[in-house]
């Protein structure tokens, strides 16, 4: 595998699965005056990255062939500003929205632009290219820096469930917390997750029995909670007796929201749905808004997501770091994009070697 020693903008580059290879790509230049470039610091793995890496995407046959760079949990600092971009200035601290809509749709208009058709997503074949390189370059108003303030509302507590307790899942009940859930319970069939999640979150847990029936592990759910049935459930695994326990659990109105993603298609208690009249919902993403608040929990100091980071491999060991994450090794890991002519004061003192 090619070295990134003297590369200008070495890049991840993905040409189908198992099949990776380091590239000095072109360095993206600014053109609109609203855009920005930014160095990238550090690209989170996800499940979609594994699915990538291991199957060459989702129903995307010859999708790679001409190679993508992959990545999209990304931070970086803004390298460079367009002549019109006013939010950020050179050296700022970044998160980044790794998505830009085309803001012409029915969709974008109405404020569901995380519904876009024409959405340029990083790290989406066949060729609108990700975050694991040296420079990225997007829209000023995707980028998010550290907020001084925004106040928060807490509605009524409520009994939350979530079925999955990977970095998604967590952070899903963090947020819960966050907003006033009165009681909150992750569900899982790995013991070491459910023992991380005691430890972070300070919450209650249940391990999935993969042996019994959705009756029989609904039954010693709602016998620990001592409720005839939850408010709140959302699903962060995908798995087919997740979902069909999560509804399960519910009481009589009670709210469901899918974020996992699984298989296409799973068999679904759609006559519990509708004798309960549950108020069902998916999740795409995130939507507008959802940025601002996550940069803003941070700030407040209301969740902490140190704890998650279970490993920081360097840009050259990206595959590994795949593979890690795809053996179910760790919370959330890391790839650092770092080269030694980087100023010091880009990195935080956590993260320097």
């Amino acid at each position: 595998m090619a070295s990134i020693a003297g590369m200008r903008n070495p890049s991840a580059v993905l040409y189908g699965p198992g099949k990776m290879a380091f590239e000095d790509r072109p360095e993206p230049e600014i053109e609109d005056p609203h855009e920005v470039l930014i160095r990238i610091a550090f690209v989170g793995v996800c499940g979609s990255d594994v699915h990538f890496w291991k199957h060459g995407g989702i129903n995307a046959s010859g999708a790679l062939d001409s190679g993508l760079i992959m990545g999209h949990e990304a931070s970086g600092i803004i390298y460079s500003i367009g002549s019109a971009v006013t939010k950020v200035r050179v050296g700022d601290r970044v998160a980044i929205e790794p998505g830009a809509p085309c803001r012409r749709c029915k969709q974008c208009r109405g404020g569901f632009y995380n519904l876009c058709r024409d959405m340029k997503f990083a790290a989406v074949p066949p060729d609108s290219h990700g975050t694991l390189t040296r420079i990225f370059r997007i829209p000023e108003d995707f980028v998010y820096r550290v907020p001084e303030s925004i106040s928060l509302e807490r509605p009524p507590g409520e009994c939350v469930v979530v079925m999955g307790s990977g970095t998604i899942g967590l952070l899903c009940a963090a947020v819960a917390s966050v907003f006033g859930a009165h009681r909150i319970m992750l569900v899982d069939v790995l013991d070491s997750k459910l023992e991380f999640a005691r430890k972070y979150l300070d919450c209650e847990t249940f391990k999935l029995d993969i042996n019994a029936t959705v009756e029989e592990n609904s039954e010693a759910l709602l016998k620990i909670l001592d409720l005839d049935g939850v408010d709140t459930v959302l699903e962060a695994s995908g798995a087919a007796s997740s979902i069909d326990t999560g509804i399960t659990i519910l009481r009589p109105g009670g709210k469901y929201v899918q974020t996992g993603l699984g298989k296409p298609k799973v068999e679904f208690p759609i006559v519990t749905l509708s004798e309960r009249e549950l108020m069902v919902r998916g999740c795409f993403r995130y939507s507008s808004g959802d940025y601002e608040l996550a940069t803003s929990l941070l700030v407040k100091e209301l969740i902490k997501v140190k704890p998650l980071i279970s490993s920081v491999s360097p840009f050259e060991e990206t595959s590994a770091a795949w593979d890690k994450t795809a053996r179910g090794e760790g919370i959330k890991n890391l790839i650092r994009e770092r080269r030694r002519e980087c100023p010091a004061k880009w990195w935080r003192e956590d993260y320097k070697e």
